[in-house]
């Protein structure tokens, strides 16, 4: 994420936008039976084009694009009549993914960054496949049409809106998913001058400069002794087993509704606070980095030393179930479809300064109360938030970003 950015969509005209639109499948039984023979024949091709690459640099010294690998899907359907059982795109999409995942690597790469090469996906980890095109249609009592799987049975909960560009079926667990990538119409909210700076945390997951909080609901620390427990069962388990089989359904189902739980909350955080304010303004922070483990230290004899990992184990473990980063990305997308400003400022010393005269107070992370000689006292972190509103408003009137004509 830059050190600054903002996003700006004037409200002119309307814009064209992707937005998605996720309901759940209720496969029968031989559906579900032909949507995961679907996943493995993918998974397998994605497999064999991940191969044929790297024989081929390793052998020849060539680099295979996506479109030697696509004219091959002909002779393939030849010696495999199997695949031609799979529509002709999802084959093709399959040959994408293996291409944007080597496209990625040498991305990774270019920029120093430590690359990962792409690996072979397992059963369990290739879970989806799409329509990016065709093969795919909509009827009248909620079910949807696949090009060489069947009518399925689809909750549609919420009105479809836009125009249909892909479809995508997911795995999670044992639920089935479809997930309709629509072109439609944004329509800006109202304008509105008033801008609000948000300092994220752990013990209120957000305080903003007006002094009010947003709560951090702790949704992993809530279900971790569940999650604990069911892990227990789940390692006393045969490998292979029946049981064992019941016991990952279970894990995998409370891992979901954790997972869940958490983005419904940041989807309605994040949509009250576009609806409300004009600009936000955030620290830029990253919660990679911050949640990494403490190096190990030891001393001159080879003894490790105390690090504090224990500590830093806790403190990481809150980081991640606050979500800061999916927080902020939800809050970037939903105002630059409102016409709305998200800015970042950089995070140093936002919750040292006082906000009051400006003066650096020094301050450990376990002081919560800032009180400055010149009469400033408030909380730490409503502190941080005001400081954090002036430096977006710094950083954008030193932005001039002008509307376009029309």
């Amino acid at each position: 994420m830059p050190c600054a950015s903002i996003l700006l969509n004037r409200r002119k005209k309307n814009v064209l936008s992707r937005k998605a639109f996720k309901y759940r499948l209720s496969p029968t039984k031989k559906q579900e039976a032909i949507l995961i023979w679907t996943l493995d024949k993918c998974r397998e091709l994605y497999n064999a084009a991940l191969q044929e690459r790297k024989d081929a640099y390793r052998m020849a010294g060539k680099s295979i694009t996506y479109y030697d690998q696509a004219n091959q899907l002909p002779k393939i359907k030849q010696i495999r009549e199997e695949y031609q059982d799979i529509h002709s795109q999802v084959l093709q999409d399959v040959l994408r993914r293996a291409d944007k995942a080597f496209k990625a690597f040498f991305l990774r790469c270019k920029a120093g960054e430590n690359p990962g090469y792409p690996r072979y996906q397992g059963c369990n980890r290739y879970d989806s496949f799409c329509y990016p095109q065709a093969g795919f249609s909509l009827t009248h009592d909620s079910r949807v049409c696949l090009s060489k799987i069947g009518s399925i049975k689809v909750n549609l909960h919420r009105p479809l809106q836009g125009t249909i560009k892909t479809v995508t079926i997911k795995r999670e667990g044992d639920q089935w998913y479809i997930i309709f990538a629509c072109e439609m119409d944004v329509e800006p909210l109202p304008a509105c001058d008033e801008a609000v700076g948000i300092d994220l945390g752990l013990l209120h997951f957000a305080t903003l400069s007006t002094g009010d909080t947003i709560e951090n609901p702790r949704h992993f620390r809530a279900a971790e002794k569940k999650l604990a427990r069911l892990h227990q069962s789940l390692s006393r388990k045969k490998p292979g087993s029946h049981r064992r089989k019941k016991a990952v359904k279970l894990v995998v189902r409370a891992h979901r509704k954790v997972r869940n739980q958490r983005r419904d909350f940041l989807h309605k955080a994040s949509r009250t606070l576009v609806n409300t304010y004009g600009t936000i303004i955030f620290e830029e922070l990253q919660p990679a980095n911050m949640s990494k483990r403490p190096q190990s230290k030891q001393d001159g004899t080879g003894n490790y030393l105390p690090n504090g990992a224990a500590a830093k184990g806790g403190l990481n473990k809150s980081i991640l179930d606050a979500g800061w980063a999916e927080f902020q990305q939800y809050c970037l997308y939903k105002a630059a479809n409102a016409g709305r400003a998200v800015l970042f400022v950089s995070a140093n010393f936002t919750s040292q300064i006082c906000s009051g005269c400006g003066q650096v107070r020094k301050k450990e992370l376990s002081e919560r109360w800032h009180s400055c000689d010149c009469g400033t006292e408030l909380d730490r972190d409503h502190n941080a938030a005001i400081n954090i509103l002036r430096a977006g408003r710094v950083r954008q009137s030193a932005m001039t970003v002008e509307a376009p004509c029309t």
